[in-house]
């Protein structure tokens, strides 16, 4: 099981990036428990998670600099089969968006964008290429230590088109 430590970069879906801000013991029907207090940058919002099983609820170390050239890899070239049938795949993707890991994120968002160029997205689709974006864009900003806009900008540069 891994541990984190206050200043640790974390993600939890469906939420975004977080800090580990440290350990707050709670109690939760009259059980005394320990949690890790994540905090997300830029608002006062603030998770507890429990130590002792923290995968229960998709808590994960956020990505670190070495793993950004795979991810802006999979935006390019990442591929996945998707159902035809529109509802399947809705419920597919918002899985996946869900899910919060990011190879899939980024393998998802390659997928709709390729289609995008060959044909054109309808809006659930497009919605979901959005929200794949904007996750990564959000996770890459924090490990980078970048803006939003920045590593959107990243994004465009690997796709070789404006975003917007």
């Amino acid at each position: 099981m891994k541990e984190y430590r206050p200043g640790d970069k974390v993600v939890l879906p469906p939420y975004g990036v977080g800090v580990v801000a440290g350990i707050a013991e709670r109690r939760v029907s009259g059980v005394a428990r320990a949690y890790y207090q994540v905090d997300f940058p830029g608002t006062r919002s603030k998770a507890y998670v429990p130590v002792e099983a923290p995968q229960t609820v998709g808590l994960r170390p956020a990505l670190s600099p070495e793993e950004i050239p795979a991810i802006l890899d999979l935006l390019k070239n990442g591929r996945m089969p998707l159902p035809r049938q529109w509802a399947a795949r809705h419920r597919k993707t918002s899985e996946i968006l869900a899910d919060g890991n990011p190879y899939r994120i980024a393998q998802l968002a390659g997928q709709l964008r390729a289609w995008d160029l060959e044909r054109g997205l309808p809006d659930l689709d497009r919605q979901a290429l959005r929200r794949a974006v904007h996750l990564l864009a959000e996770e890459v900003a924090q490990t980078l230590e970048i803006s939003l806009q920045e590593a959107r900008a990243l994004f465009e540069e690997v796709w070789g088109e404006d975003l917007n």
